[in-house]
Protein backbone atom coordinates (compact mmCIF):
# COMPACT_ATOMS: atom_id res chain seq x y z
CA UNK A 1 0.00 0.00 0.00
CA UNK A 2 2.73 2.16 0.48
CA UNK A 3 3.19 2.51 -3.07
CA UNK A 4 -0.33 3.57 -3.73
CA UNK A 5 -0.30 6.33 -1.13
CA UNK A 6 2.57 7.44 -2.54
CA UNK A 7 1.34 7.77 -6.18
CA UNK A 8 -2.12 8.97 -5.04
CA UNK A 9 0.13 12.03 -3.20
CA UNK A 10 1.99 12.02 -6.01
CA UNK A 11 -1.47 12.96 -8.49
CA UNK A 12 -2.55 15.32 -5.70
CA UNK A 13 0.12 17.89 -6.15
CA UNK A 14 0.25 17.10 -9.87
CA UNK A 15 -3.09 18.64 -9.61
CA UNK A 16 -2.65 21.61 -7.28
CA UNK A 17 0.59 21.82 -9.86
CA UNK A 18 -1.08 22.10 -13.06
CA UNK A 19 -4.78 22.17 -12.04
CA UNK A 20 -4.46 25.00 -9.43
CA UNK A 21 -1.33 27.44 -9.55
CA UNK A 22 -1.01 26.83 -13.70
CA UNK A 23 -4.85 26.05 -14.83
CA UNK A 24 -4.02 27.92 -18.24
CA UNK A 25 -1.92 25.18 -19.52
CA UNK A 26 -4.66 22.26 -19.14
CA UNK A 27 -6.89 24.64 -20.45
CA UNK A 28 -4.79 24.93 -23.84
CA UNK A 29 -4.65 21.03 -23.74
CA UNK A 30 -7.69 20.21 -23.91
CA UNK A 31 -8.08 21.26 -27.46
CA UNK A 32 -5.34 19.30 -28.27
CA UNK A 33 -1.90 18.45 -27.68
CA UNK A 34 0.74 20.19 -30.00
CA UNK A 35 4.19 18.69 -28.82
CA UNK A 36 7.29 19.35 -31.24
CA UNK A 37 9.17 16.07 -30.12
CA UNK A 38 8.59 12.60 -30.26
CA UNK A 39 11.04 10.55 -27.83
CA UNK A 40 12.07 6.82 -28.10
CA UNK A 41 12.93 5.92 -24.52
CA UNK A 42 13.38 2.86 -22.76
CA UNK A 43 10.82 0.76 -20.71
CA UNK A 44 13.23 0.97 -17.86
CA UNK A 45 11.76 2.41 -14.21
CA UNK A 46 15.04 4.16 -13.26
CA UNK A 47 14.58 6.08 -17.06
CA UNK A 48 11.57 8.51 -17.54
CA UNK A 49 12.21 10.76 -19.84
CA UNK A 50 9.78 13.30 -18.87
CA UNK A 51 11.42 13.37 -15.60
CA UNK A 52 14.87 13.52 -16.91
CA UNK A 53 14.07 16.60 -19.33
CA UNK A 54 11.80 18.85 -16.66
CA UNK A 55 8.74 18.69 -19.31
CA UNK A 56 5.46 20.05 -18.60
CA UNK A 57 2.14 17.57 -20.39
CA UNK A 58 2.38 18.61 -23.33
CA UNK A 59 5.81 19.35 -24.61
CA UNK A 60 6.74 15.47 -25.91
CA UNK A 61 4.82 12.88 -27.05
CA UNK A 62 6.49 9.50 -25.44
CA UNK A 63 7.05 6.47 -26.61
CA UNK A 64 8.62 3.75 -24.47
CA UNK A 65 9.86 0.27 -25.19
CA UNK A 66 12.24 -2.39 -24.10
CA UNK A 67 15.84 -0.84 -25.06
CA UNK A 68 14.07 1.69 -27.29
CA UNK A 69 14.42 0.47 -30.13
CA UNK A 70 12.99 1.63 -33.75
CA UNK A 71 11.82 -1.58 -35.88
CA UNK A 72 12.77 -1.37 -39.27
CA UNK A 73 10.08 -0.39 -41.76
CA UNK A 74 8.47 -3.60 -42.79
CA UNK A 75 5.19 -5.59 -43.42
CA UNK A 76 5.92 -7.14 -40.23
CA UNK A 77 7.17 -4.68 -37.74
CA UNK A 78 5.76 -3.76 -34.39
CA UNK A 79 2.26 -2.16 -35.18
CA UNK A 80 2.46 -0.25 -31.76
CA UNK A 81 5.42 1.61 -31.61
CA UNK A 82 5.50 1.90 -35.79
CA UNK A 83 1.63 3.35 -35.41
CA UNK A 84 2.99 5.84 -32.56
CA UNK A 85 5.83 7.00 -34.75
CA UNK A 86 3.79 7.61 -37.74
CA UNK A 87 1.23 9.40 -35.32
CA UNK A 88 3.56 11.82 -34.36
CA UNK A 89 5.37 12.63 -37.57
CA UNK A 90 2.47 12.69 -39.61
CA UNK A 91 -0.32 13.77 -37.71
CA UNK A 92 1.32 15.72 -35.05
CA UNK A 93 4.20 16.86 -36.97
CA UNK A 94 6.60 16.95 -34.62
CA UNK A 95 10.24 18.49 -35.38
CA UNK A 96 12.79 16.52 -33.84
CA UNK A 97 13.05 13.22 -32.53
CA UNK A 98 14.87 12.21 -30.13
CA UNK A 99 16.24 7.99 -29.34
CA UNK A 100 17.03 7.94 -25.57
CA UNK A 101 19.14 5.18 -24.65
CA UNK A 102 20.60 4.92 -21.22
CA UNK A 103 23.70 2.65 -19.49
CA UNK A 104 22.74 -0.45 -17.49
CA UNK A 105 19.92 -1.51 -19.45
CA UNK A 106 18.03 -5.17 -19.13
CA UNK A 107 17.37 -5.10 -22.76
CA UNK A 108 20.87 -5.04 -23.78
CA UNK A 109 22.42 -7.17 -21.26
CA UNK A 110 19.70 -9.94 -22.13
CA UNK A 111 20.88 -9.66 -25.81
CA UNK A 112 24.37 -9.73 -25.23
CA UNK A 113 23.27 -12.92 -22.83
CA UNK A 114 20.78 -14.87 -24.04
CA UNK A 115 19.37 -17.43 -22.30
CA UNK A 116 17.15 -20.25 -23.24
CA UNK A 117 13.35 -18.86 -23.00
CA UNK A 118 12.25 -19.13 -19.41
CA UNK A 119 8.80 -18.86 -20.27
CA UNK A 120 6.02 -20.57 -22.69
CA UNK A 121 6.51 -17.15 -24.30
CA UNK A 122 9.45 -14.89 -25.54
CA UNK A 123 8.29 -11.50 -26.24
CA UNK A 124 11.36 -10.01 -24.78
CA UNK A 125 13.59 -12.38 -27.31
CA UNK A 126 11.97 -11.70 -30.36
CA UNK A 127 11.61 -8.16 -30.02
CA UNK A 128 15.52 -7.65 -29.12
CA UNK A 129 16.41 -9.38 -32.03
CA UNK A 130 15.87 -5.65 -33.73
CA UNK A 131 18.99 -5.34 -32.33
CA UNK A 132 20.89 -8.52 -32.93
CA UNK A 133 22.81 -7.12 -36.09
CA UNK A 134 24.78 -4.57 -33.42
CA UNK A 135 25.13 -7.62 -30.87
CA UNK A 136 26.75 -9.29 -33.84
CA UNK A 137 29.09 -6.90 -34.30
CA UNK A 138 30.04 -5.95 -31.04
CA UNK A 139 30.74 -9.39 -30.13
CA UNK A 140 32.96 -9.59 -33.44
CA UNK A 141 34.69 -6.28 -33.06
CA UNK A 142 35.45 -6.28 -29.09
CA UNK A 143 36.04 -10.10 -28.49
CA UNK A 144 38.74 -8.64 -26.48
CA UNK A 145 36.89 -6.31 -24.42
CA UNK A 146 35.22 -6.85 -20.93
CA UNK A 147 31.51 -8.00 -21.15
CA UNK A 148 30.68 -4.31 -19.33
CA UNK A 149 32.41 -2.62 -22.13
CA UNK A 150 30.30 -4.77 -24.69
CA UNK A 151 27.42 -3.94 -23.06
CA UNK A 152 27.85 -0.34 -23.28
CA UNK A 153 29.20 -0.55 -27.15
CA UNK A 154 26.29 -2.38 -27.88
CA UNK A 155 23.75 0.12 -26.04
CA UNK A 156 25.07 3.28 -28.07
CA UNK A 157 25.11 1.05 -31.26
CA UNK A 158 21.28 0.46 -30.76
CA UNK A 159 20.40 3.85 -30.29
CA UNK A 160 22.16 4.46 -34.03
CA UNK A 161 20.55 1.35 -35.21
CA UNK A 162 17.27 2.83 -33.82
CA UNK A 163 18.36 6.09 -35.84
CA UNK A 164 18.58 3.92 -39.19
CA UNK A 165 16.10 2.56 -38.74
CA UNK A 166 13.81 5.92 -38.62
CA UNK A 167 14.94 6.40 -41.56
CA UNK A 168 13.42 3.36 -43.28
CA UNK A 169 9.97 5.21 -42.91
CA UNK A 170 9.22 7.03 -46.58
CA UNK A 171 7.19 9.77 -44.85
CA UNK A 172 9.74 10.00 -42.25
CA UNK A 173 12.90 10.53 -44.06
CA UNK A 174 10.70 13.13 -46.87
CA UNK A 175 10.66 15.10 -43.96
CA UNK A 176 14.09 14.54 -43.06
CA UNK A 177 15.30 15.49 -46.34
CA UNK A 178 12.77 18.89 -46.51
CA UNK A 179 14.59 19.63 -43.43
CA UNK A 180 11.06 19.57 -41.41
CA UNK A 181 12.65 17.44 -39.29
CA UNK A 182 15.67 16.20 -36.57
CA UNK A 183 17.01 12.90 -35.57
CA UNK A 184 18.81 13.16 -32.14
CA UNK A 185 20.85 10.32 -30.42
CA UNK A 186 21.01 10.73 -26.74
CA UNK A 187 22.70 8.30 -24.19
CA UNK A 188 21.98 8.87 -20.46
CA UNK A 189 24.67 7.57 -18.11
CA UNK A 190 22.65 6.40 -14.99
CA UNK A 191 26.37 5.81 -13.55
CA UNK A 192 27.78 9.62 -13.70
CA UNK A 193 24.48 11.22 -14.45
CA UNK A 194 26.05 12.53 -17.53
CA UNK A 195 24.06 13.61 -21.12
CA UNK A 196 25.77 12.21 -24.02
CA UNK A 197 24.34 13.24 -27.86
CA UNK A 198 25.74 11.25 -31.00
CA UNK A 199 27.37 13.88 -33.49
CA UNK A 200 27.47 12.12 -37.14
CA UNK A 201 30.31 14.80 -37.58
CA UNK A 202 32.68 13.68 -35.24
CA UNK A 203 31.10 9.63 -35.48
CA UNK A 204 30.92 9.59 -31.28
CA UNK A 205 28.75 10.73 -28.02
CA UNK A 206 29.83 13.57 -26.69
CA UNK A 207 28.83 15.31 -23.76
CA UNK A 208 26.03 17.57 -23.66
CA UNK A 209 25.34 17.89 -19.89
CA UNK A 210 28.28 16.79 -18.02
CA UNK A 211 28.19 14.73 -15.05
CA UNK A 212 27.85 16.62 -11.26
CA UNK A 213 31.86 16.79 -9.50
CA UNK A 214 30.59 15.06 -6.59
CA UNK A 215 29.08 11.68 -9.37
CA UNK A 216 32.70 10.71 -9.95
Amino acid sequence: MQDIEKFIGGFSRFQQQYFNDNPDLYGSLRGGQRPRTLLIGCCDSRVDPVLLTGSDPGDMFVVRNIANLVPPCTPTASAGVSSAIEFAVCELEVERVIVLGHARCGGIRALMAPRPPQRETDFVGQWMRIAQPVAERVRRDLAHRSSDEQHHACELASILLSLDNLLTYPWLKRRVEEGKLKLHGWYFDLQSGALMAYSARQQQFLPLVCPLPAAH
